[in-house]
């Protein structure tokens, strides 16, 4: 796995509610660099996180424990903070507002961890070159 030095430092807000999956997935990001927030696996602690937490994009569970992830994607996109969901289920699965948002199908590698993480980085980067600048 190659390690983009674009990687280094963002801030990855992590909701998985299974531990074997949480794990891989930080150690993955830990590997390209990243700053891993969380994992978190409940969604009183998910949403918290997405209100208080310094961001740069986040990997996001659709079902975890207290329910579905929805209203922690609600307020990461708000933010204007970019976010994959995860999840074996297809499109049918998911509520119209987030048919066409980025997904990592489960149970996905490394490799497409890192792609997907690397295109979120890019949209985040194009959010903030379209900010107006504080002068």
């Amino acid at each position: 796995m190659t390690t983009p030095a674009s990687l280094a430092g963002l801030r990855v807000l992590v909701v998985e509610d299974d531990m074997l999956i949480a794990v891989c997935i930080e150690e993955v990001l830990q590997g390209l660099g990243c700053v891993v927030v969380g994992p978190v696996s409940k969604l009183d602690a998910a949403m918290r996180m997405a209100d208080d937490e310094a961001l740069d994009a986040a990997i996001l569970d659709i079902n975890i424990r207290g329910g579905h992830v929805y209203p922690v994607a609600e307020r990461l996109r708000a933010r204007g903070i970019p976010f994959a969901l995860a999840s074996g289920y297809g499109d049918w699965a998911l509520p119209e507002a987030f048919r066409n948002q980025p997904r990592l199908t489960k149970p996905f590698k490394a490799q497409e961890l890192e792609a997907q993480v690397l295109s979120l980085r890019h949209e985040a980067d194009a959010v903030e070159t379209a900010r107006p600048s504080r002068a």
